[in-house]
């Protein structure tokens, strides 16, 4: 009894092609992120309105949902606060997309209110411990963190029109940066792994 002859493999590693296919496409998303976030901070206005009119159309589907829920009788609790929540959704979305500039200051100040509480938390923490190896970066970014809520404030709300689009900016640049470097951190190890196979 003879056994089936062996067929040889034609794909040395098709874990390896699979890889280089996704980091491939990984690295291409990660510099339109960059390209788009460098475009973010030369139009911040622009930048800001996109921004408040895709939260206020998320606030206004959200209510819908809520409230449909609301009217089957799907809801954890009551109701009637549940239609209530949704039709505040709702109203706080139309709001904002039929006036941008007053979503734009509020969502200015609600990250002044976090940057200063986040700087605030951090100081407090480093207080609490000094001692640490890294709390010198604790305070150090705690000030900075407050620092920029306090400058944000202060220009508050006439500069609220550049801020928004130029964090996303910088958001957008920061990830797309992180992104890249892994995707291509991923693509030399299994460079390297093929090689030693």
């Amino acid at each position: 009894m003879s056994s089936p002859p062996a067929v040889p493999d034609r794909s040395p590693d098709p874990l390896g092609g699979l890889v280089r296919r996704v980091s491939g496409f990984t690295i291409v998303l990660s510099i339109l992120l960059i390209v788009c976030g460098f475009l973010a901070i030369l139009l911040p206005i622009e930048m800001s309105f996109g921004v408040v009119i895709v939260i206020s159309w998320l606030l206004m589907i959200s209510g819908v949902v809520q409230l449909i829920h609301a009217i089957r009788g799907r809801t954890v609790g009551s109701r009637f606060w549940t239609g209530v929540i949704a039709l505040i959704h709702f109203g706080m979305g139309l709001f904002f997309r039929l006036d941008p500039g007053i979503g734009i200051a509020a969502l200015t100040l609600a990250l002044i209110a976090f940057f200063i509480a986040q700087g605030v938390i951090g100081i407090v923490a480093w207080f609490r411990t000094p001692e640490s190896g890294a709390s010198g970066w604790l305070l150090f970014e705690s000030a900075i963190t407050l620092l920029l809520g306090l400058m944000i404030w202060r220009h508050w709300p006439s500069g609220s029109l550049w801020v928004i689009g130029t964090l996303v900016g910088i958001n957008m640049i920061m990830s797309g940066t992180t992104r890249l470097m892994l995707a291509l951190a991923v693509r030399r190890a299994t460079k390297i792994v093929e090689q030693s196979a």
